[in-house]
């Protein structure tokens, strides 16, 4: 069970940290425990997500920063059956192997246009702010997330009969975190938080001369 985190927790505080996250995340610099201890699981149980909860994750996303205020995410969000049947029609077979047990299942979109009809080119930028704020927000709520771009696009934009002006990013599982054991085997070794390579190589150098 992952620690809880209050507004009072020092940055970086080891004890902080979930076990399985201190055991296999060392940040370079300090940061807050949210932050490392949220990762992306594929095994999830069959406990409902509420509204409320729901609700409240997808709030935080509202308010994520995105140019001139422009808000282009868009969610559909699939709870039933029948609109689970739908998602399943168009993610590819190998993440149905964990993705058909997600209780709820998002497709994170945005909208290529602003609302004068001129083109916003910061679109999927803002969307992917979206996405890391909600992730944030189900991670504080206990809730676990994993997005992935393992779908058919151009099945999804048939399903969900989506306009071309609306762009389709990545299929986003929610839920209550489940047992690895209940992985396909292929992917019960890999039911772990990932590191990251050395803040150093993501640094670019300025040319000044």
């Amino acid at each position: 069970m992952t620690t809880p985190i209050t507004p009072d927790s020092p940055n970086g505080a080891a004890g902080s940290y979930s076990p399985e996250v201190a055991a296999s995340r060392v940040p370079d610099h300090p940061v807050h425990p949210l932050i490392l201890n949220r990762w992306s699981p594929r095994a999830y149980t069959d406990r409902p997500v509420s509204d409320e909860t729901l609700h409240t994750i997808l709030e935080a996303a509202r308010w994520a920063p995105s140019s001139g205020n422009g808000q282009p995410w868009r969610f559909y969000v699939a709870r039933t059956g029948a609109e689970h049947e739908v998602f399943r029609s168009f993610i590819l077979p190998g993440n149905r192997l964990w993705t058909d047990k997600a209780p709820v299942l998002l497709l994170l979109a945005s909208d290529r246009l602003r609302e004068n009809g001129n083109p916003n080119g910061a679109h999927a930028f803002d969307a992917g702010a979206a996405w890391g704020i909600l992730a944030l927000q189900a991670n504080l709520l206990g809730l676990s997330t994993r997005a992935i771009g393992g779908f058919d696009a151009a099945k999804a934009r048939e399903a969900l009969r989506a306009p071309e002006r609306i762009a389709l990013h990545a299929v986003i599982a929610l839920g209550y975190r489940g047992d690895a054991a209940s992985l396909d085997d292929t992917l019960r070794e890999r039911e772990v938080p990932n590191g990251r390579r050395p803040l150093a190589e993501s640094l670019l150098a300025i040319p000044t001369e």
